[in-house]
């Protein structure tokens, strides 16, 4: 019987970074199924809040004739979507699991800490690219939108924009005690990226030291890059094609690679794996 039971061990699947990873998000995506409040404010609260977003970018276009609406409109919609179910969900993921100590019995086992915390994003992270998805598919078709400028860009600009708030939302974590009190740690993060990082106001209509401002803010180089890779701009200058988009865009990743990496930084620095005593 010993024999027998020791070769099942050795013949069963092997665990793999792969494996522990969708392990975790399988569990976590059941847990965000089962909770009706995270649900609402990954799925429903953003798409209220774009409607918001149509009658400020309409009523902005009536004093900016110029103003693209339709690329804003898009660009905002990703945004907010990323914003509540990335950062916000994902924060509150975090402090729930803390608390009921999944995350210190998680790092007993085979689960490295960074596959941990990438685990319980998974779901989030995949809801939110799924929602960004229809968000493009059906503007681009109901606004009859352009084809992305620069498909790369635009990945790297998204891939950016998930990285830096997962890492955002692993840093609020740590000076959040309660699930509940999650609405309030993360309200900074989520009022500058809605007003600084020209979702709700374009950076095009604020006064140049204001936008120059907002421009260095964590989450603003990121969602410019999904600004330029898809539209070919980021409203400083006429639209440019597939090369041209590499020049506009170099600013905005060497000051988005900057805060990604402070964010990384925080999180390994403050983050904390068990509720405080």
């Amino acid at each position: 019987m010993t024999t027998a039971t020791a070769t099942a061990t050795t013949t069963g699947p092997k665990s793999t970074t792969v494996r522990r990873l969708l392990a975790l998000g399988r569990a976590e995506g059941i847990l965000l199924l089962r909770n009706r409040t995270a649900l609402f404010t990954a799925v429903l609260l953003p798409l209220l809040l774009i409607f918001g977003l149509q009658n400020v970018l309409t009523q902005q276009a009536e004093g900016n004739p110029g103003l693209d609406v339709d690329s804003l409109l898009v660009n905002g919609a990703v945004g907010m979507v990323l914003a509540f179910v990335v950062y916000y969900n994902l924060t509150a993921a975090y402090v729930a699991r803390r608390g009921e100590l999944v995350l210190k019995r998680l790092r007993t086992g085979e689960a490295r800490d960074l596959e941990i915390l990438a685990g319980t994003a998974v779901p989030s992270v995949g809801l939110a690219l799924v929602m960004c998805t229809v968000i493009g598919v059906v503007g681009a078709t109901a606004l009859d939108l352009t084809a992305p400028a620069n498909p790369v860009l635009l990945a790297v600009g998204l891939a950016l924009v998930v990285a830096t708030l997962m890492a955002l939302a692993a840093v609020s974590s740590a000076f959040t005690r309660t699930v509940e009190s999650s609405g309030i740690t993360t309200m900074p993060v989520l009022l500058l990226t809605q007003f600084g990082s020209g979702l709700f106001i374009p950076l095009e209509v604020m006064p140049d030291r204001l936008a120059d401002i907002c421009r260095l803010l964590p989450t603003t180089p990121a969602f410019q890059l999904v600004r330029v890779g898809w539209f070919g701009t980021d409203g400083s200058a006429a639209p440019t094609g597939f090369a041209g988009t590499w020049a506009t865009a170099a600013p905005h990743l060497v000051t988005g690679s900057i805060w990604l990496a402070l964010a990384v930084w925080g999180a390994v620095r403050y983050f904390r794996w068990e509720p405080r005593r």
